[in-house]
């Protein structure tokens, strides 16, 4: 008696043909997000503020946390966007199970919207207030 294939042929793939399967479907993931108005805005400050954090930080630790912190907001926002793209497939209807999920993520991208930004002025304000006598 033979297996069942799989559902999803991702499962069977072994080896480098996996890998690069995986990537294909992250790039997927990034062209989905990048239809979001919220993760392009982010990507637009990203792009900003990847190379001030080496300029900012004064050692390879902050520049690495200013960075990361950049990181995190991105990555929040596409978890969000999925969240969101799932309850939008359960249907169009107002539910208040959905509403909360939605809520959940949208505040999870805030926390880190708002940390990103409270470590970067503290950085800031290190840099700018050292460098005045």
């Amino acid at each position: 008696m033979s297996t069942p294939a799989p559902v999803n042929p991702q499962k069977a793939r072994r080896g480098m043909a996996r890998v690069w399967h995986a990537a294909l479907i992250s790039l997927d993931g990034f062209r989905a997000g990048w239809k979001e108005a919220a993760f392009r805005q982010e990507v637009a400050c990203a792009v900003v503020m990847l190379p001030a954090a080496f300029w900012v930080g004064r050692s390879w630790v902050e520049t690495a946390l200013l960075a990361a912190l950049v990181v995190l907001v991105l990555i929040v926002e596409l978890l969000n966007s999925g969240i969101e793209a799932a309850i939008d497939r359960i249907g169009p209807e107002w539910h208040s199970f959905s509403k909360t999920a939605k809520d959940l993520g949208s505040a999870a991208v805030l926390l880190s919207i708002l940390l990103c930004s409270a470590v970067w002025l503290a950085a800031l304000w290190q840099r700018f207030a050292a460098a005045t006598p």
